[in-house]
């Protein structure tokens, strides 16, 4: 029997290297596209435990014949697209940057599937950042809330998210959308606040830094395991439907919680060194995102295996291990 074959686009990110990993261990042929770069290594360094079993095209969301050429090539059975301008703060300095990679990139994809592989299974990387300040009366965000996103980043994801059901229900395609909340791990960019919050203390215990500048410390999300979501991304591509899932732990916690759970475990105390800076605030910020996933638990099965602690505890540890440190106190 032929393995099943899947293309990720942002092969590279964090997502992209932890769905590899879990595709390729239970059988997929899997391909990816990189974007060229001019010091290359960047585009494969989370990839080096699979390196040698990928597939990996040159190619670019923005660029639809660069996609039509690699569909052909590799004639999928599973698309996931998780290419974007993922960073929020970031999507304010560059909006156009950032509609143009994640929003018109997505439906880019959605037409060389139609043309090429309309009967391919489509993943499309949604966010909770769509949402926006909509709360539900009882305190969650869920497939059903309503859409006003706050930032430039937000909209672009909000534009694909609609392009997907439009093609979904326009052509008949295979087209499912994971509207994840905040997930994290080791791999997680470092200017993304948990990595930056995780960096900053290790950097602070081993005394090469005595201050870590941050934002909004009262921002409230709802954060995950990446491990867990791609799970959950596969997840979805596998019943008779499509459909569109909330991924999340349906807990909230603020930046200052994750201070203080990150110093603490390096015997440290985070309102000695943590500083609110100005240039970190967001020009229009969300409060409080935390998910409702019930649909997806009730209808696929799916549980986190990570716990908020659990999560930063592997962060942690893992920071340490990079830094060859034995001598501070950790997990």
């Amino acid at each position: 029997m032929k393995n099943k074959v899947a293309l990720i686009t942002g092969i590279g990110g964090q997502d992209g290297s932890y769905l590899a990993e879990f595709l390729l261990s239970i059988g997929y042929e899997v391909h990816g596209i990189v974007r060229r770069h001019s010091v290359s290594e960047n585009q494969t360094s989370r990839l080096s435990s699979c390196y040698e079993q990928l597939h990996l095209h040159y190619g670019d969301v923005t660029d639809l014949s660069s996609l039509i050429r690699i569909l052909q090539k590799c004639n999928p059975d599973e698309v996931y697209n998780l290419a974007a301008q993922s960073h929020v703060r970031v999507s304010f300095d560059v909006p156009i940057d950032t509609s143009m990679v994640t929003g018109l990139g997505a439906l880019n994809l959605l037409e060389a599937c139609k043309l090429i592989c309309p009967e391919a299974r489509i993943y499309q990387a949604s966010s909770s950042e769509m949402f926006g300040n909509c709360i539900d009366d009882d305190g969650f965000q869920r497939e059903t809330t309503r859409m006003m996103p706050v930032s430039p980043y937000g909209c672009a994801k909000l534009f694909a998210f609609n392009a997907c059901r439009n093609y979904r229900n326009a052509y008949d395609m295979f087209i499912s959308n994971g509207i994840l909340f905040n997930h994290e791990s080791p791999r997680r960019g470092s200017n993304f606040v948990t990595s930056k919050i995780v960096n900053g203390a290790v950097a602070i215990a081993m005394g090469e830094e005595s201050e870590l500048q941050l934002g909004n410390l009262e921002a409230r999300r709802d954060w995950g395991h990446a491990k867990d979501y791609v799970r959950a991304m596969w997840m979805m591509l596998q019943p008779d439907v499509p459909n569109d899932y909330v991924c999340s732990t349906g807990v909230s916690y603020s930046v200052r919680d994750v201070c203080e759970y990150v110093f603490s475990k390096l015997d440290m105390d985070y309102k000695d060194h943590v500083v609110v800076t100005q240039k970190y605030l967001r020009p229009e910020e969300l409060n409080d995102l935390k998910g409702d996933s019930g649909i997806l638990r009730e209808e696929l099965g799916w549980e986190p295996e990570y716990t908020f602690e659990t999560m930063l505890d592997e962060m942690v540890l893992s920071t340490k291990k990079y830094y060859n440190i034995e001598g501070i106190n950790a997990v």
